[in-house]
């Protein structure tokens, strides 16, 4: 079966080009020219993934981000003519699982459709793989259950998107070890991620913000200046 992807801009060209590489690869491609018109075709067609231009005329794209981040995890990428750095941060803390910028290659955009959907894939794959609670990692006020995609911060659940939840997991499987920014792209995005590794660091903070965890002094997730990043916590009982 074909994946569908939903098309969102309001350049008629751009739809169309976008279009013929995507149907060129397989996918089937939904269009929509505003943001109504997107989220209306999220609710009706359920599209595997969506490709968001941020400047539209009614709703922005960031607003229909944060629209269909309210009910889901739906994959999205966000398509910008902007290349202002505010504007990628703003787009990646609010769940964006990746971004490109106008004037973009249709073959690049098409590649990172894969590499998302592949990831998403994978994750669907480990959760029917794992039986309730065969990967629950236990902390002092912390519990990441993998089984039913579910974090506690002293009890009460944490809002974590699945890429921040996957990123969360990765650091936890391995307290104290020191990953690089490329090592957790290559974990958690996939070897053949196309971005900029500094997403990295914005979905660190979503989850710090998440966790409640104060990055001037962190208790959970701790920076290892010009390396990335290591989990803190010990896990419940010792190793």
């Amino acid at each position: 079966m074909s994946r569908t992807v939903l098309v969102v801009d309001d350049e008629s060209q751009i739809r169309t080009l976008l279009r013929a590489y995507l149907e060129r690869a397989g996918y089937a491609v939904v269009e929509a020219g505003t943001g109504a018109d997107a989220l209306n075709a999220v609710q009706s067609v359920d599209p595997s993934i969506v490709l968001l231009d941020v400047g539209l005329p009614d709703l922005d794209g960031f607003e229909v981000l944060r629209t269909i981040r309210r009910d889901s995890d739906l994959p999205t990428i966000l398509v910008t003519a902007r290349a202002d750095e505010v504007d990628t941060l703003v787009g990646l803390g609010l769940g964006a699982d990746d971004y490109v910028t106008k004037p973009f290659s249709p073959r690049e955009v098409v590649a990172r459709v894969g590499t998302v959907l592949r990831r998403t894939d994978r994750r669907g794959e480990d959760a029917i793989a794992e039986p309730e609670h065969a990967d629950r990692l236990d902390f002092p006020g912390l519990v990441i259950d993998a089984a039913r995609r579910e974090v506690l911060v002293d009890g009460a659940p944490a809002s974590l998107s699945a890429l921040q939840f996957d990123l969360l997991r990765a650091l936890a499987s391995s307290p104290g070890r020191v990953f690089s920014r490329i090592q957790l792209l290559e974990q958690v995005w996939g070897y053949d991620f196309y971005g900029d590794e500094r997403v990295v660091d914005v979905h660190i903070r979503s989850v710090r913000k998440a966790l409640g965890d104060n990055a001037a002094d962190p208790r959970i997730i701790g920076t290892v200046r010009g390396v990335g990043y290591r989990f803190l916590l010990e896990p419940a009982g010792g190793r």
